[in-house]
């Protein structure tokens, strides 16, 4: 018999839990407890769990609550969350998208990797560009989702110089534009952007984006694009276009 595939929780773009493909439906309580422990991703003790989602209630009530949302996580049939007397944690054999993201990217980050020992494709740009739980507005939320937005950022930037380097020079279009989008004021996406489109050759279009980036530096933030990334335009710059001569000019001679 063919092994059984494991639980899968998304929450880039939004929270999902699904079972073999399978949505399973969880009340918003249970979601915001399962997001937290895997945000964690350590034991926590039931009393941290119950004062970080339930801060406006007294400790009685709000672990009263936590008892009623562990209860309904159960109902949905499966072993989602680890208890014990004092803690409580996310399931290791739960696959979560956003721990193939910080894995992902701290591949991507190793000195010296090479091209061919990384699965580029085994984390999607739509991923890498997704934030975490658009829909939720909870005070804990806020360090994690910046935390969050900064690994996308790094992995996006090494994905695009690894695609170029691959010769992916589309895709490594694709990223480098995710990240300056994720970021606008963030000068190495711009940068590598701009590298993405001279390792194809187009000049014309890193020209382009580095004159968007001077406009969007000046009317933002007062300053000027760094003296490198200047010279990396220079240094890119396609040699002077002999001038073409007529056919009559020719006959002249």
């Amino acid at each position: 018999m063919a092994a059984k595939a494991p639980l899968r929780l998304a929450l880039l773009g939004g929270f999902v839990l699904s079972d073999d493909g399978l949505g399973l439906w969880l009340p918003a309580s249970a979601q915001r407890l399962v997001s937290l422990l895997e945000l964690r991703g350590r034991p926590v003790t039931r009393l941290y769990v119950a004062g970080t989602l339930w801060p406006e209630y007294s400790s009685e009530r709000s672990l009263a609550d936590l008892r009623t949302t562990l209860w309904r996580v159960n109902q949905s049939g499966q072993t989602v969350i680890r208890t014990t007397h004092a803690c409580l944690a996310l399931g290791d054999h739960i696959d979560v998208d956003v721990r193939r993201l910080v894995a992902f990217t701290r591949r991507l980050n190793e000195q010296a990797v090479r091209v061919e020992e990384v699965d580029l494709d085994s984390i999607g740009v739509s991923e890498l560009g997704a934030e975490l739980l658009p829909d939720r507005y909870e005070e804990w939320l806020v360090d994690e989702r910046e935390g969050l937005r900064q690994v996308r950022l790094h992995a996006l930037e090494a994905l695009a110089t690894l695609l170029s380097k691959a010769g992916r020079h589309s895709d490594a279009i694709q990223a480098a534009l995710a990240a300056v989008r994720l970021e606008p004021l963030r000068e190495t996406a711009h940068r590598v952007l701009i590298e993405a489109h001279l390792a194809e050759g187009n000049w014309s279009e890193a020209s382009r984006q580095f004159h968007r980036c001077q406009r969007l530096f000046r009317e933002e933030l007062g300053v000027e694009p760094t003296v490198s990334l200047q010279q990396l335009l220079q240094g890119g710059q396609p040699p002077a276009q002999v001038p073409v001569r007529s056919e009559r000019a020719l006959a002249r001679q």
